[in-house]
């Protein structure tokens, strides 16, 4: 909705609210001086000055700064003031695509899914390559527009790969959702770009069928089924999925990083040669006929 009030900050007028996270706050902004649109993202009031969250911010900030990449959404400049951090970045008019999920518009992720896969894989390829796991790749992160255009966001949690003797003082820390993350990220390990391909695998799946691979009655479940169970095909609950295109999904999520997809130019290689659905979901205006 828009906002009632005109009020500016450092320059930026708010223009309209887009989002509050449990956290956080994404507002359209305006820049008063050269009367461009930007998206800021802000901490909110009772969580501003609590060192974490601003650190978080701060290293959400650092990293996207980092990865100028057409899929990835541009961040431009951060700023920690103690009454109201934030930070600048792309404005990308777009819901999420759990957005899209939540409105079960499965026709339009279904005519778009692989260019949307294509792209999304595209940024974390990059992503990857600069040293970096997202480390929370769900439908929640990759925002589609209405010409399915993709930008991933937040990378709040973002694991920068150790290299050399770094692997080896490494500290054991979990994070990430639940639903999506790997079994080796749930023990804490290690991690590289193949616990991002798993999580890709958990929202591939998602997309493809209108519910995760796994679901729990509580933590516990959920947990011990990342971490053993095998998923059961996506065809059981879209039988238009192809062969090829479910068996794709399912080498994704193998339980040994060893087991899937080298890397996300693998998963690219793959997405290029894959028919995803027996019959394609038809466009608005497409004709019978012919």
């Amino acid at each position: 909705m828009e906002s009632t009030s005109s009020e500016i900050i450092d320059g930026y007028r708010l223009r309209q609210h887009l989002q509050t996270g449990q956290t956080s706050q994404v507002y359209e902004v305006v820049e008063i001086q050269s009367n461009r649109h930007f998206a800021m993202k802000m901490l909110l009031p009772e969580t501003a000055r609590d060192p974490m969250h601003r650190q978080m911010l701060l290293h959400e900030a650092s990293v996207g700064k980092q990865l100028s990449h057409p899929n990835i959404i541009r961040i431009y400049k951060v700023n920690l003031s103690k009454t109201t951090p934030y930070f600048i970045m792309e404005f990308f008019p777009s819901g999420s695509l759990r957005a899209r999920l939540l409105q079960k518009d499965m026709l339009f992720i279904h005519q778009n899914l692989q260019h949307i896969l294509k792209q999304a894989a595209t940024g974390l390829a990059f992503m990857n390559a600069s040293g970096w796991v997202h480390r929370d790749v769900k439908p929640d992160n990759i925002l589609v527009n209405a010409s399915a255009e993709v930008r991933l966001i937040d990378f709040a949690i973002a694991y920068r790969i150790p290299r050399g003797i770094a692997r080896w003082f490494h500290t054991r820390k979990s994070a990430g959702t639940r639903s999506y993350m790997s079994p080796e990220q749930i023990r804490g390990e290690i991690l590289d770009g193949r616990a991002d391909i798993y999580s890709f695998g958990c929202t591939v799946y998602e997309l493809a069928t209108g519910r995760p691979p796994f679901r729990g009655k509580d933590v516990t479940e959920l947990m011990t089924k990342q971490l053993t169970e095998k998923p059961v095909t996506p065809q059981s609950f879209n039988p238009n999925i192809t062969d090829d295109f479910a068996r794709f999904i399912l080498h994704m999520l193998a339980k040994k990083r060893e087991d899937r997809p080298k890397d996300f130019h693998e998963v690219l290689m793959a997405l290029r040669n894959i028919r995803l659905f027996k019959d394609l979901p038809k466009k608005a205006g497409d004709s019978d006929e012919g």
